[in-house]
């Protein structure tokens, strides 16, 4: 008879080469041969859980992982709760396809949906102004300054920018490869390695390579458990896949598959190309601003090359912040087409839907655990297949999501309200809810059942007050324009004074001017910071689920929870708060009196003995990308915090009121 010990490492054995049914017999006897306080004992229940997990017996994973979850040791609880929440939201069969038919799939051509735009002519026009932006700062350096042959000075621009845009083409996978193994310490890997961890994906990856003609990409896998994916390279030949290790931990095989074909998708359209020479070639713009802005330092400013530089150094600025804005186009747009190309490919769109949502469950989960702020999520933010800021909101709905409804409802706000298009110029990649629903569409063409339920989310966005979410929106942008509405509402009136009685003096427009100034500021912070004496209570989900939330309007809320680290993981001396209740995670904004030294101080002095602390918070809750809650009072079971968001906007409107006083009384 085997001992235990041997039955547990044949159990082992049988679960990494994905034999699950075997695992299961051997780990079962394992438990059954030794006493319950053994350590071969506690190693085979946590195994079990993960071998019922590849079997398809999630009942069975729960209910022994709630066991788990009971534990005396600490160490097993932890790892029990973070399983559960892996396994608490398993996805009706009647949503997936077969496996066979998922292995068949890319013969039905699925109609690309109308946000994806045209992927060609976002890559055109990027990389056609990308290079004419570089060309004519090239040429201004070679023609502008003291050039007594132009012609040449024309031909030298033009060999210096192609030679230079395709020496960058070319060499900056190889950089990127440099800085990956610094940075991240990626291994590479074989395809086999790759289908031990995922078969699907090692699949997808052949049939992929073997339909398109394409050398098999280089595998990268990243020791973070962070779930991410990218992909980078010059040819399609030379591509580099690069996953974290999270990617496994948090994703189902067929989930893994579909992120797996979304980066081909990005092979296949060339698009990871034309990304790696558009965001080199606005790091250029900006490298020209920041050397032309430092010479021009050796210069008297109203001499020709004194002003030449400037010049220079300004245009290429002007440049820069265009050529982001264009590259952060190209980003959405190659998203949807990748995304498209994962649906096609795998006929199984459905995974891909629920691939996106765990990635933002994971790098949420990932942000609570962890006291510094991965290097990986940020350092790989445009290039992986998920912007990070994006993750709190669908992290959070995942977290409850016993029924899609509930994951569905916080892409109200994405698809209907009208400051997610506005800040969406600004984000790397389409807003979550976009794609997916973009995704669903694709299985509606396939004839499958859609995972998350956005039709119901469209049928109620239909229904949402169009007066309410435009006007105010309308009337938010005129409020970020506030103060200089303010300023020239007071000049005007100081004209007219002017003009009519006649009084010529510079302190009626400097008291106009200032009063005006000051009373915009108020009036808008008026609206900003509404009045906070009926603060409904409420909760995390509840308020990322409400399509009418504004960046600029805040909402007056009451939330009780624990505070469980810093706003801003691994910066020692952060100000700002993370709180989770039962729903979700919010950042809490920290504002002192005392302005960047009251914040520092209170960060050093005592946000570390708070943390921990069950609390009643107080603030107003604003929704970007990521959502806040702007603090007023924190109040906890042994402490009470003020902070003062308005405090240093009404020091200013009334600060500009009372010098425009003192210049009128002194006239």
């Amino acid at each position: 008879m085997s001992s235990p010990a041997d039955l547990l490492q044949a159990g082992l054995v049988a679960l990494s080469a994905k034999n699950f049914s075997e695992a299961i017999n051997l780990l079962v006897n394992c438990c059954q041969a030794c006493e319950p306080d053994a350590p071969e004992y506690m190693q085979a229940q946590m195994a079990l859980v993960k071998a019922y997990r590849g079997d398809g017996q999630i009942p069975a994973a729960i209910a022994l992982a709630e066991e788990l979850a009971k534990h005396p040791d600490l160490q097993t609880q932890d790892w029990a709760r973070q399983v559960l929440k892996i396994l608490a939201a398993a996805t009706p069969p009647t949503t997936k396809p077969s496996r066979a038919k998922r292995l068949l799939a890319g013969s039905a051509k699925l109609t690309l949906s109308a946000a994806a735009g045209s992927l060609a002519l976002a890559s055109g026009v990027t990389i056609a102004l990308l290079v004419g932006m570089v060309l004519v700062l090239v040429l201004a350096l070679l023609l502008i300054v003291n050039s007594d042959q132009p012609g040449l000075g024309l031909a030298i621009a033009v060999a210096v920018t192609l030679v230079f845009n395709l020496a960058v083409f070319f060499i900056s996978p190889w950089v990127m490869d440099l800085i990956q193994g610094w940075l991240y310490s990626t291994r590479w890997v074989e395809l086999s390695e790759l289908a031990r961890l995922s078969p699907e994906s090692a699949q997808i990856i052949q049939k992929v390579c073997a339909e398109r003609k394409l050398k098999q990409p280089r595998l990268g896998i990243i020791a973070d458990q962070n779930p991410t994916a990218f992909t980078y390279g010059s040819l399609p030949n030379s591509a580099r896949i690069v996953v974290s290790q999270g990617l496994f931990t948090y994703l189902e095989d067929e989930e893994a598959a579909t992120v797996y074909a979304h980066e081909l998708g990005h092979i296949v359209h060339w698009d990871f190309a034309v990304m790696t020479v558009a965001a080199t070639l606005v790091q250029i713009t900006f490298l020209l601003y920041i050397s032309m802005r430092e010479a021009g330092k050796h210069f008297d400013d109203n001499s020709k090359a004194g002003s030449t530089l400037a010049s220079v150094a300004t245009t290429a600025y002007i440049f820069y912040w265009v050529g982001t804005y264009l590259v952060l186009y190209l980003s959405r747009t190659r998203e949807y087409f990748a995304d498209h190309f994962a649906a096609e490919t795998t006929g199984n769109p459905n995974a891909l839907s629920r691939a996106l949502v765990k990635i933002a469950y994971g790098i949420l989960e990932q942000g609570e655990q962890s006291k510094e702020q991965s290097k990986l999520i940020e350092g790989t933010r445009t290039l992986g297949i998920y912007d990070p800021k994006a993750a709190y909101t669908t992290g959070t709905a995942y977290r409850l999501a016993s029924k899609s409804e509930k994951v569905g409802r916080v892409f109200l706000w994405d698809m209907f309200n009208p400051w997610a298009g506005w800040i969406e110029l600004g984000s790397t990649h389409p807003l979550t809810g976009k794609r997916v629903r973009a995704l669903s569409t694709y299985a509606e063409q396939l004839g499958l059942e859609i995972e998350f339920d956005m039709a119901r989310v469209m049928a109620e966005g239909k229904h949402l007050d169009k007066n309410r979410l435009y006007g105010n929106f309308f009337l938010d942008l005129l409020l970020y324009l506030g103060e200089f509405l303010g300023l020239a509402t007071g000049l005007l009136i100081a004209l007219a004074i002017f003009l009519i009685l006649k009084v010529q003096t510079w302190q009626l427009f400097a008291t106009c001017g200032l009063m005006g100034l000051g009373f915009g500021i108020l009036a808008k912070a008026m609206v900003i910071y509404p009045a906070l004496s009926r603060a409904p209570a409420t909760d995390v989900l509840t308020m990322m689920s409400d399509p009418y939330a504004s960046p600029l309007r805040g909402q007056p809320v009451r939330l009780q929870g624990e505070l469980i680290g810093r706003g801003e993981a691994g910066y020692a001396f952060g100000s700002d708060l993370q709180l989770q209740d039962a729903s979700g995670l919010m950042f809490l904004r920290y504002v002192s009196r005392f302005g960047s030294l009251g914040n520092f101080l209170f960060g050093m002095t005592q946000v570390k003995k708070l943390i921990g602390e069950r609390v009643t918070v107080v603030g107003w809750f604003r929704r970007s990308i990521a959502p806040w809650v702007d603090l007023v009072n924190l109040r906890g079971t042994s402490s009470e915090v003020g902070s003062y968001p308005r405090f240093w906007t009404l020091v200013s409107g009334l600060g500009a009121i009372a010098i425009g006083l003192f210049i009128l009384s002194i006239h």
